[in-house]
């Protein structure tokens, strides 16, 4: 495993980390702490020193946030925790990213988790107009003081958001989608971020599994996976599914990428890919079987891409998707 720098933290950080959204559910799963567990462990026997998790990745954040506090009290390691809070909201409003309200999503995440202290809090996708509140930064930057975070970010859907975070001073990371359908990161984010310093965790980067090369037309999610029922947004933004990218246009990509990285390789490539963007602190895909977390760990491994095969990834995304999915986010 190779390791990064996370911004302003300075955290040396595994450059494949985990994220466990799978762990708390909408992929059509149920939770299984037992498996759980034993993929957090496989992950941190394995390199893994930052795991991300959300309130809202299961019943109340009682599941995820539980069990990654859980395993990492139960290690010897250095392991840090990153959560998400805000999208516990009902109605998910800018007005209710306010100092009570995240005060008590911050509080309880200290319980869930059984910390004295969370390493990482990120703001979660919250609305456009939180960006300029001042109530929602100053809030963090209290619960720093008060020894309750060490650092605080945010998650964003946009990269307008991401550029407007980044503004902030004490504002440590921005977590983005960035992947082989949703480059506009790269060419509009990246720049900015390093000059300031900013940590850049990349989220959904095997695109919901589109990247994986394993789906095809007629492959069915579960009722219960937001494969299934989020496509258009009908539960929040349709980006986070697919990366917003129409299903069948997306395996149009996908057999293109796989006639340029190879089928059996794919996703440790895709992976590759987007640590060949040297301002990338770290990528967190999921994992809800160790075959699939083995398989991303082994993307840390793999030798640089040729400069052609970047060439040639950028004229598919191009010819693809440019048109559809730049304008979006």
């Amino acid at each position: 495993m190779r390791y990064r720098t996370l911004g302003l933290t300075e955290w040396k950080i595994s450059e494949v980390s985990l994220g466990t959204w799978q762990v708390g559910g909408r992929w059509g799963e149920p939770f299984d702490e037992t498996r759980a567990a034993h993929i957090l462990h496989t992950a941190i026997d394995n390199g893994i020193n930052f795991i991300d998790t959300a309130d809202v990745y299961g019943d109340g954040g009682r599941e995820s946030e539980r069990i990654v506090g859980k395993v990492i009290r139960e290690r010897t390691e250095r392991i840090y925790i990153a959560t998400k809070i805000g999208r516990r909201l009902d109605p998910h409003t800018a007005a209710g990213y306010n100092r009570e309200n995240l005060t008590k999503f911050v509080e309880e995440a200290l319980q869930n988790t059984g910390m004295e202290a969370l390493d990482l809090v990120q703001l979660h996708c919250p609305p456009g107009a939180v960006y300029d509140q001042e109530e929602a930064f100053e809030t963090m930057e209290d619960l720093k003081k008060q020894g309750k975070i060490l650092h605080y970010g945010v998650s964003v859907e946009k990269v307008s958001e991401a550029l407007k975070a980044i503004e902030r001073p004490g504002l440590a990371t921005v977590q983005i989608i960035f992947n082989l359908m949703r480059l506009k990161p790269a060419e509009e984010f990246f720049a900015a971020a390093k000059s300031k310093r900013k940590g850049i965790i990349v989220r959904v980067p095997l695109a919901s599994g589109l990247l994986t090369g394993k789906f095809d037309e007629n492959s069915q999610f579960d009722e219960g996976d937001h494969r299934h029922f989020n496509r258009n947004g009908e539960a929040f933004d349709k980006g986070e599914t697919f990366s917003g990218v129409p299903y069948k246009l997306g395996l149009e990509a996908v057999t293109e990428y796989k006639r340029l990285l190879g089928e059996k390789f794919l996703p440790e490539l895709a992976l590759r890919w987007i640590l060949m963007f040297g301002e990338v602190s770290c990528v967190i895909p999921g994992a809800s079987r160790e075959e699939h977390l083995l398989r991303n760990i082994r993307a840390s491994e793999v030798p640089a891409l040729p400069k052609m095969a970047m060439e040639e990834l950028q004229e598919v995304y191009d010819q693809y998707l440019r048109e559809i999915i730049h304008p979006q986010w």
